[in-house]
């Protein structure tokens, strides 16, 4: 596909077939995702293919409570898990939200699963010591796991970036023996979609990017 086409298509796939992603065709998507760019070229990616239905079934459990959150405060009209704007929802409604049971079995049982780690040992965290959630190291990983779903859209694969298991890493490093330096970064269900979608919707650029300072004249594509 043309590099324009697949970036202007690659959506969130989390429907899948039962069509199998051989160790071939996931080895060809990685092959080209590694040329992400990283900090100082580090490259401290590692990546976990889950096939076993054993472990599948046990990431359940440790989404589940990180999507009932956001469930609540999405029906609260709130920002879920936002470091902003906290929740006013108490514990008790909170634990009164449905949980998307359905939803995350699809995520957990798509053809491979994808656990994305980053080693912190080798990222640069320019705003650790600022008093505010980190987010610069996502720069050395991120840009990783997108080139996996481009590569895999490429394919004729989908998937999403999912961070819902992120809420329990402790319980997911001890599932699939994580070492402490190393930090979950995405869970990526990957598999054949039951439907390729081709149009998708964004904000134009004018809504998006402005000249010379925030809140500046906007730029138009």
């Amino acid at each position: 596909m043309e590099l324009y086409e697949v970036m202007r298509t690659t959506f969130a796939a989390r429907d899948f077939t039962d069509d199998p992603v051989s160790d071939e065709m996931l080895g060809k998507v990685l092959d080209n995702a590694r040329f992400a760019p990283s900090g100082g070229n580090r490259q401290g990616w590692q990546v976990i293919a889950v096939r076993s239905e054993v472990t599948k079934s046990a990431l359940e459990p440790l989404i589940e409570p990180t999507f009932q959150r956001y469930v609540a405060q999405v029906q609260a009209g709130e920002a879920p898990w936002n470091t902003i704007n906290a929740t006013k929802l108490s514990a008790e409604e909170i634990a009164a939200a449905p949980i998307p049971r359905e939803m995350i079995s699809k995520l957990c049982h798509a053809p491979v699963v994808l656990i994305v780690c980053v080693d912190l040992s080798v990222v640069a965290s320019f705003d650790s010591e600022l008093e505010r959630v980190g987010v610069i190291s996502g720069g050395s990983i991120y840009p990783f796991v997108w080139n996996i779903l481009l590569s895999a859209r490429n394919e004729g694969l989908g998937g999403t970036l999912t961070t819902f298991v992120g809420g329990q890493e402790g319980r997911l490093r001890a599932l699939l023996e994580i070492p402490e330096h190393y930090a979950f970064a995405a869970m990526l269900p990957i598999g054949k979609p039951v439907k390729q979608l081709t149009k998708l919707r964004r904000k134009p650029v004018s809504e998006i990017a402005v000249k010379e300072k925030f809140g500046g004249e906007s730029l138009s594509a």
